[in-house]
């Protein structure tokens, strides 16, 4: 079915809420007058942060341009056009949750999180107090409860369920810091309580009813032992991320505290966020500190302060940030247009339209593909949020994992978002996860935002697909296509990884055991620099070949540089003169080669030990002075040291997840590399993969073609002859009269899709889009393979006799 035709489909269904049909502008011409810089690319993160359009950046631009705002604490005109532009601001935000300024106050905040921060702080906490919230909640409403535990309030979460004629409260285990019963005890009448939920999860999408606070204040949430029936409750809502389709109602639900974060409605400005805060629940919020803007009078040597008496302005530190403030009423002016109505239709369509498909999707042997996270019940919550939270598995019911979906999504063109979430709540209620398992994760070195995805056979996150006002069917029929022909199973997929490529040319008919010769020889003295070739290099048991990323750049905060953060280091050059024992570098950036003695008695810097928990390896290096420091921070634009590394004493760590295609050697004596002493790759294989790019712009599925040439893999050794990907098979490979062990594959990143041929960085998602379409096993897209050098025990410290030799025979194993 074409495109046209699965638009029509959906279009018989969702036609009436798709697309804004009663608005000025339809949403193909929102798209391509207001989104052109998304020509190209699937932008599917709105729950992270929603897009903002070229005609609101161009009002708000226009309005900066022709005003002038200043300083809202003074009586200037300029000051008073601030101060009113401010309470204008106040009173949409207000209008917005429909809440009515003689009950509510809108304080303005660095963002939801500062809101949420501001709450904790102020709260009149005391030991009888209880701080209660769901389990699914974001980090930053987790974060209030260090604020009720130090005062000696308890903290607990809840999970929700329906009953028969109410909603049940299931209660987690009571948190609690020192003592209570040695605290002071207050009246009950006197103690306050504090509840809080989500409008809607970031992490599922499910939206809670706005009853569920009612129950809460109304003590008829049942629950044996809930202390709800104890002091009075206040309930806060993290509108964050529902009040960009459903904010709460506030004239139906009087809510204590509300916070939002505007570029989660438009986009623009970031840092910027309000509590909306009912009047009487205002008056028992407490500040310590106090700034400008807050104090009527103070006196700088003696204990006096006279705060100001205003909501907004006791709570609001310092100067706002009124230009973001000014900027707000062009991002409502959007939404007014488009109605709030018609963006919740909208973005629901597109949001149930992905729903069905990926529940629909099976494997070739009928396995479901796709596990969906939400859940729907009447009384809970209200529909879904405009959120598709999913893991997806493979035939046999093992999981892909996450970063999988992801990195292979970004080469695709799709942006999306994988992990918790900030979320830890709803991770591990809709994940399965045990307290057990989330301990066990972080000790096998599991944290936010890295890449292990899967522990122990279990997902640790999930993928997340969200929809905002300017997202359309083709966003969502390309994020389908996408996931059908990188994960539903098809032969390339399930039996692993194509040893055998498609028949390329030029490569030597003969077989595997005749032919196969060693053809370059490549040495990169510096990590990420770009190297020199060699007819003939000596090899060494630390560095494999000598002098092989025997030095590194490290920034000033210790950050180890590298072509992913740093790209232009790719245009760095370095050559080694054994004969004259001198490192020679050069750089468009800079005049003249610099020239680096290979003595290590020669260096003035002081030797440091450094750990790069990375490489699990400690490594003690010496620095190269000052004036080569200079000179490297010419180079990449940035300031940066140049380290060697001093080859005496080696501290290794073993990889706990020792598997053949991706582990680290760490039974070698290793200098700066990623994973092994060499990397080689075929000119056979090379081959096959240009002509798989040729095809693929043959076919229509790629623009210019981007045939690659071996320096983009940055391999030590080229071999000639034999047949592409027969590396994957060796076990042992014998060049010349050196033996060496494969590793296995080598895991590629973006970093082969930089071309630097021009001497500027060009970056594109080839050659790893296609690499990815053939040579992926298990999340690693693989090309070449990792060799040890194999010494003789007997010889270790005379292997200044070994060389390799350009035209060598090379004889594989594969036993």
């Amino acid at each position: 079915m074409n495109l046209n035709a699965d638009k029509e489909e959906f279009l018989k269904e969702f036609g009436d809420d798709y697309g804004y049909q009663n608005a000025p502008k339809r949403i193909d011409d929102i798209r391509a007058s207001e989104f052109k810089r998304l020509n190209g690319l699937v932008y599917l993160d709105h729950a992270g942060a929603t897009l903002y359009s070229e005609l609101q950046m161009g009002a708000i631009f226009k309005d900066l341009t022709t005003n002038v705002y200043g300083n809202p604490h003074s009586q200037s005109d300029s000051s008073s056009a601030t101060s009113d532009i401010i309470r204008e601001a106040r009173q949409q935000v207000l209008d917005y949750f429909k809440a009515s300024p003689k009950e509510y106050k809108c304080i303005f905040t660095s963002g939801a999180t500062g809101a949420l921060k501001l709450v904790g702080e102020c709260f009149p906490w005391s030991s009888q107090s209880n701080f209660m919230y769901t389990m699914e909640n974001h980090n930053s409403v987790l974060g209030i409860r260090e604020y009720a535990l130090s005062k000696g309030a308890a903290a607990f979460a809840i999970e929700i369920e329906e009953a028969a004629d109410s909603i049940k409260v299931l209660q987690h285990s009571i948190q609690r810091r020192g003592d209570a019963s040695s605290k002071e005890e207050e009246a009950i009448g006197t103690t306050y309580n504090l509840f809080a939920f989500p409008s809607e999860c970031n992490f599922s999408g499910v939206r809670y009813s706005v009853d569920l606070f009612k129950n809460i204040k109304e003590n008829s949430a049942r629950s044996e032992g809930l202390p709800v029936d104890k002091g009075h409750w206040m309930v806060l809502i993290d509108a964050a991320k529902g009040c960009t389709t459903k904010p709460p109602d506030l004239s139906k639900y009087c809510a204590d505290f509300v916070v939002i974060s505007f570029y989660k409605l438009f986009g623009y400005p970031t840092g910027l966020g309000a509590l909306i805060v009912r009047n009487e629940a205002a008056k028992l919020l407490k500040t310590t500190y106090f700034s400008g803007g807050t104090v009527a009078a103070t006196i700088a040597d003696i204990d006096f302060v006279k705060r100001r008496e205003g909501i907004e302005e006791l709570l609001e530190d310092g100067t706002s940030s009124f230009l973001s403030i000014a900027s707000i009423h062009h991002g409502f002016r959007i939404l007014n247009t488009l109605t709030l109505s018609a963006i919740s239709r909208h973005t629901a369509s597109l949001a149930t339209y992905l729903r069905r498909k990926l529940l629909n999707l099976r494997h070739e042997n009928g396995a479901s593909v796709c596990t969906i996270y939400g859940i729907f019940n009447t009384k809970v919550c209200h529909q879904l949020g405009p959120i598709v939270c999913f893991n997806l598995k493979r035939p046999d019911g093992t999981w892909f994992g996450y970063r999988e979906v992801e990195k292979l999504a970004s080469l695709s063109g799709i942006q999306l978002r994988t992990g918790c979430f900030c979320n830890p709540g709803a991770c591990a209620k809709y994940l399965g996860l045990s307290h057990l398992d989330l301990l066990s994760n972080v000790e096998a070195g599991h944290v936010c935002w890295d890449d292990y995805d899967i522990v122990n056979g279990k997902p640790t996150g999930a993928v997340r697909v969200s929809f905002g006002y300017m997202s359309t069917f083709e966003d969502a029929k390309k994020f389908i296509d996408f996931i059908v022909s990188s994960f539903v199973s098809a032969p390339k997929l399930t039996e692993g990884l194509c040893l055998l490529g498609r028949r390329a040319t030029p490569f030597s008919n003969e077989g595997l055991e005749g032919g196969l010769r060693l053809k370059t020889i490549s040495i990169y003295p510096i990590k990420s620099c770009a190297g020199f070739t060699a007819e003939s290099w000596p090899l060494c048991s630390t560095a494999g070949l000598k002098h092989d990323r025997e030095w590194l750049l490290k920034s000033l905060s210790g950050e180890i540089l590298t072509q992913k953060k740093v790209p232009e280091m790719g245009l760095i050059s370095a050559f080694i003169d054994l004969n004259r024992g001198i490192l020679f570098v050069e750089s468009k950036r800079c005049k003249g080669k610099l020239k680096i003695n290979l003595k290590t008695d020669s260096y003035d810097g002081e030797r440091e030990e450094m750990g790069l928990h990375l490489h699990t390896q400690r490594y003690e290096v010496h620095g190269c002075g000052n004036e080569v420091n200079t000179w490297f921070s010419s180079a990449i634009g940035r300031p940066c040291s140049l380290l060697r590394h001093y080859p005496r004493q080696y501290h290794f760590c073993a990889n706990k997840s020792d598997t053949i295609s991706t582990c680290r050697d760490v039974q070698s004596k290793l200098n700066f590399v990623n994973e092994a002493q060499f990397l080689l790759i075929s000119e056979a294989s090379l081959f096959d993969l240009n002509d798989r790019l040729s095809l693929n712009v043959h076919k229509g599925n790629r623009g210019t073609p981007t045939l690659v040439n071996s320096v983009r893999f940055r391999p030590n050794l080229v071999l000639s002859g034999g047949k592409p990907y027969a590396e994957d098979t060796w076990k042992k490979i014998k060049i010349g009269n050196n033996c060496f062990t494969s590793l296995g594959g080598c895991n590629r990143c973006q970093m082969i899709n930089f071309d630097l041929r021009t001497g500027q960085v060009q970056k594109s998602n080839e050659p790893l889009a296609t690499l990815a379409s053939y040579r992926r096993v298990k999340g690693k897209i693989l090309f070449g393979v990792l060799l040890r050098y194999e010494t003789d025990a007997n010889n270790v410290g005379q292997d200044q006799d070994s060389w390799l030799k350009v035209g060598e025979e090379v004889i594989p194993t594969s036993f």
